[in-house]
């Protein structure tokens, strides 16, 4: 057998078991019950220094 044949029985079948292991193990740790504070919090992050608006600058309007 030579190499490539056998890198390439591993890639089929080992990495595939591999890589699906893994994907599923990511999605329960980004669904897990305790995550969605983090979530809200992370999903939150670019309002946390908003202000309300203010005048706009440039020319007036009272003319």
């Amino acid at each position: 057998m030579d190499l490539y044949t056998l890198l390439r029985e591993m890639a089929d079948s080992w990495a595939l078991l591999a890589l699906t292991v893994f994907f599923v193990g990511a999605a329960l740790w980004a669904f897990r019950p305790g995550s969605k504070v983090i979530h809200q919090d992370a999903a939150n992050v670019i309002f946390k220094h908003d202000k309300k608006p203010g005048p706009v600058p440039g020319p007036s309007k009272e003319a």
